[in-house]
């Protein structure tokens, strides 16, 4: 099963690596959306069929937090898989964006299999391949 995702960073570059990442790891995507900010993502939201969102945390207009607190207000969004993706180390912060319903936090820098692994546990989908260390890199 392939999965529709949406990367929201302010970064194009950034959301370029990610769905590069993605690649590399081997999750199974079937499309990928993009946006800048929170209203970009609420927009793609409106009219795409989105499985689970990875989004900064640091945007413009709308952030990582305010967004995730709309799409958890709204019925049809509300079991929607979140994943933040953050540069944010410090495990009381980390822990307070658990409880404010990130299902996922993913540290900067990642490498490929960190992005499987979490993506994997939270859609249920099997770990079928290991990318091999020597093939390893940070991003």
């Amino acid at each position: 099963m392939a999965f529709n995702v949406l990367i929201i960073d302010d970064s194009s570059t950034m959301r370029s690596l990610i769905r590069k990442i993605m690649g590399i790891a081997g999750f199974p995507v079937g499309q990928y959306f993009e946006g800048a900010n929170g209203r970009e993502a609420l927009e793609i939201l409106n009219h795409e069929c989105v499985d689970v969102i990875l989004t900064d945390l640091n945007m413009p207009e709308m952030d990582g937090k305010a967004l995730l607190q709309t799409i958890r207000g709204k019925t049809d969004w509300k079991d929607l898989p979140v994943i933040l993706i953050t540069t944010e180390r410090r495990p009381e912060i980390l822990s307070q964006y658990s409880r404010l319903g990130f299902q996922g936090i993913i540290n900067k820098p990642f490498r490929p299999e960190t992005i499987k692994q979490v993506l994997s546990e939270i859609m249920g989908e099997p770990d079928v391949a290991t990318i091999a260390e020597s093939e390893g890199c940070d991003f």
